[in-house]
């Protein structure tokens, strides 16, 4: 798949650094911050660690997305990710994404050169559809229950796996309506998005059901609760768990693994590969 001229093999397994430009994600919100405002340095300092790592993905965010997060205006997210954005293109040949589900982010983001567009409300918010359909750019589509501020309050399925697929076909259907081609499409189940622990677990124990739309799978699950839950570990001690879920992910068919934790990642996902491929 092309991402802005950065050609990435998905039979092989890829991975996405992630670098939030915000003061409030759950797992590194601030550290970026500076002032009360971006330190695009540290933010470049950041993606280049990751680079040398073997991450060729760096997704960038400007609006946290986890549990009971506020929404952020359009002034601050363009203010946050734009110059991010524009010099780590300047710097690495690296993919970029825009983690975002704001029109005029998408837009300005594609302007300064990403080359995917990751939303986690899957081009829901108005005028999205169009302003990615713009772009040209490859886009992922992610399974959300909800809105980010409400969606753990007693989330709830008749049966979570044929939810979830139902919703993809409705999402990719309303692309097609806006002429982006299924090829430009990556799915992403939205592990910890409108999701209890066990619904978690039972779609990664299952997620190999959502291969069969032939699309690349996008994941992430690094950090989350889903594994602090399951193994009492805080924030900062679930590197061990996040191997583990990501290899698990990566044999039932994902793609790209999302990760705080490049090198590490990439040594597991290489060895899996390495015995999955003998």
């Amino acid at each position: 798949m092309n991402f802005a001229g950065i050609e990435l093999d998905l039979k092989q397994p890829q991975v996405m650094g992630v670098v939030n430009v915000t003061p409030d994600s759950f797992s590194d919100g601030g550290s970026l911050y500076t002032n009360n405002s971006v330190s695009v340095a540290a933010a470049v300092d950041r993606a280049a660690v990751m680079v040398a790592e073997g991450a060729s993905i760096i997704d960038v965010g400007g609006e946290s997305t986890r549990p009971g997060a506020d929404a952020v205006s359009v002034e601050q997210e363009l203010s946050r990710v734009i110059p991010v954005i524009e010099a780590i293109r300047q710097r690495f040949a690296v993919a970029v994404s825009i983690d975002t589900s704001t029109p005029q982010v998408i837009t300005a983001a594609a302007q300064a050169g990403v080359g995917l567009i990751n939303d986690v409300r899957a081009l829901q918010r108005d005028g999205a559809l169009q302003a990615a359909a713009e772009t040209g750019l490859p886009i992922c589509l992610m399974h959300i229950k909800g809105e980010p501020k409400t969606m753990q309050q007693a989330p709830c399925y008749a049966d979570l796996v044929a939810e979830i697929r139902a919703y993809f076909e409705q999402r990719i259907k309303a692309c097609a309506a806006v002429k982006i081609s299924r090829e430009k499409l990556l799915l992403d189940p939205g592990f910890g998005f409108g999701k209890t622990l066990q619904h978690n677990l039972q779609l990664l124990k299952h997620m190999q059901q959502l291969t069969t739309f032939d699309l690349p799978l996008l994941v992430g699950m690094s950090r989350k609760s889903m594994i602090g839950n399951t193994l009492n570990k805080p924030v900062d001690e679930r590197l061990y768990g996040g191997l583990a879920v990501a290899v698990l992910a990566f044999e039932r068919g994902a793609n790209i693994v999302r990760t705080h934790d490049v090198g590490a990642t990439v040594d597991a996902l290489q060895m899996a590969q390495a015995v999955l491929h003998s």
